[in-house]
């Protein structure tokens, strides 16, 4: 299997090492077969995108003989924002999407990522079933006659940037007239991002536009990965810097002195710009920093915590009727445009904020509340993770212990998140307080309950 991870989320690999187009039609296949189960419909129609690695063609060819074999009908996008795919299957009125992505991974890689009709990417169940599909070669291979069409459209993504753009005060920005830098890094979210910050009024520098996989550095937009970005912003004068990872559904903020602001503050920010629109729950998961969720209380605004996964933060959503959630890997969502996480609507909330605000984004960031969050990794024997966490629980009884996803302990002044990695024999530790070595204490203290010796990441 090489390197392949086959889940209910979807699939990754590494191309020649476990990812082959055998499997990718499988998948494909056992998502179409599904669709057409829960549809009830003989023929669906599935939208297909993918970000601009080098082997997206390939990839898209065995996705779209998988679809067509198994009469449903495809339209094939062409490079396209994860959020774009899931904005245009909502708007649409499609009955599925699937994203030909590996998000932040490197180029060797790709992978798949599947939507429901609503435009959010699989719950747990149509995931389940899919995977057991794929598992036991239940396809639903079609006579020739019933083979379902194939469309190469690219057209109608730019409706996705009109609607963000609906939710802004456009002349407000453009009165800025904002000097920007994007890094798409050649993925897939360079030219919708130029468009609609260009009819924003915004001055833009854009780096690797072009969709062609050819990354100018390590595709994920952490800091270490984004230095010659940082130093381009106050070098030409820019207002903010915003960063992209392949599919563009994370957003990565460097303010115009060229501090890296990160992924983490995103989320912050734009709760921060939302609810002084509009009142009402925000949602995030249990890893996201604290800053967001002080953020809404300062607002008197209820903050709901959901275990880790996309979907369970649009879940948490759509059940509290929340105006705005996310994570904390930069990833905004706003059901006004859809059900996924979009850079595109990042960038807008900030620039509004910092239109209405009229201070620069530096100091809008010195405005939130500050809090050190360390993320490191230990490893583990052979003992049950279990056990591992039922010690770790027990050794600080003073905390509020949650057990929905792995284990985070609450502390007035601090929280720690512990999650078992599902690849590899670690323990991942987040831990964040008003003090880096408040946070390094805790992690510590945890992995050595692991029983290893960790490090950061």
């Amino acid at each position: 299997m090489g390197t392949r991870i086959a889940s209910i989320s979807g699939l990754r690999g590494i191309i020649g090492d476990g990812l082959d187009p055998v499997d990718v039609t499988a998948f494909a296949a056992s998502y179409a077969a599904e669709v057409v189960a829960r549809s009830g419909k003989e023929a669906p129609t599935i939208l297909v995108g993918h970000d601009g690695r080098r082997s997206a063609e390939m990839m898209l060819g065995a996705v779209l003989s998988g679809l067509s074999a198994s009469g449903c009908h495809a339209r094939a996008l062409g490079p396209a924002m994860t959020p774009t795919v899931g904005f245009l299957v909502r708007e649409s009125g499609a009955d599925g999407g699937i994203q030909i992505s590996a998000s932040h991974n490197p180029g060797d890689y790709n992978g798949l990522k599947f939507f429901q009709a609503s435009g959010a990417v699989l719950g747990r169940d149509e995931g389940r079933a899919m995977l057991d599909r794929f598992e036991r070669r239940d396809f639903r291979w079609v006579p020739f006659d019933r083979l379902g069409r194939i469309e190469r459209d690219s057209g109608g993504q730019e409706a996705h940037a009109a609607k963000v753009l609906g939710l802004v005060d456009a002349a407000a920005i453009a009165g800025r007239r904002f000097r920007v830098v994007v890094d798409a890094n050649h993925g897939a979210g360079g030219r919708l991002a130029a468009r609609m910050l260009r009819q924003l009024g915004c001055d833009l520098r854009l780096l690797g536009g072009e969709p062609d996989g050819l990354y100018d550095h390590t595709p994920e937009p952490t800091e270490e990965n984004l230095s010659e970005v940082t130093a381009i912003i106050p070098a030409i004068g820019a207002d903010a810097g915003f960063a992209l990872d392949p599919d563009a559904d994370r957003l990565a903020i460097i303010d115009e002195t060229g501090r890296y602001i990160g992924e983490e503050l995103t989320l912050a920010l734009c709760v921060r710009h939302r609810l002084g629109q509009q009142r009402g729950p925000v949602v995030m998961n249990l890893s996201t920093s604290r800053v967001a969720e002080e953020v809404a209380r300062g607002f008197g605004c209820e903050v709901i915590r959901t275990p880790v996964g996309e979907i369970n933060v649009v879940e948490g959503m759509q059940a509290s009727e929340a105006v705005i959630g996310g994570e904390g890997n930069g990833g905004v969502i706003d059901p006004r445009i859809g059900w996924v996480r979009d850079s595109l609507v990042g960038m807008a909330l900030v620039l509004d904020l910092m239109a209405t605000a009229g201070r620069p984004l530096s100091a809008l960031v010195d405005e939130l509340p500050r809090f050190a969050m360390l993320k490191t990794k230990f490893p583990t024997g052979p003992e049950p993770i279990a056990a591992i966490l039922d010690r770790i629980a027990a050794a600080h009884p003073e905390a509020k212990a949650d057990r929905r996803d792995g284990l985070r302990l609450d502390w007035p002044d601090a929280w720690v998140h512990v999650r078992a990695s599902n690849t590899e024999p670690i323990i991942r530790v987040i831990a964040e307080a008003d003090r880096l070595d408040r946070s390094r204490g805790l992690a510590e203290a945890i992995g050595g309950l692991a029983g290893g010796e960790g490090s950061a990441s």
